[in-house]
């Protein structure tokens, strides 16, 4: 994930490398936990999109064909509370 600075908010980049065909969500606190509001867009070998963030901790999960995962690049992971992770992003 990357980030960078715009009004108060920080763009901060979701990306999943999986097969171009995919279709590729992200979900989380950010968002509401909707699973097809933030929308990956595939390019150069991997699926990305950029999401405007308030500084703070959220958490978070990518949606693969239906399915839920948590994101293999995060280092910091919180229960989900189904027995299963979220990943985890601090924002400051």
């Amino acid at each position: 994930m990357a980030k960078s600075s715009v009004k108060g908010k920080k763009r901060v980049k979701f990306s999943l490398k999986v097969d171009a065909s995919c279709e590729v969500y992200v979900a989380g606190t950010f968002n509401g936990w909707d699973p097809q509001k933030h929308n990956l867009t595939y390019g150069d070998g991997v699926h990305s999109t950029v999401v405007l963030l308030r500084p703070g901790r959220y958490e978070y999960k990518f949606i693969v064909a239906d399915k839920w995962r948590i994101d293999p690049e995060c280092t910091e992971w919180a229960p989900d509370g189904h027995g299963s992770l979220n990943s985890v992003i601090v924002v400051e």
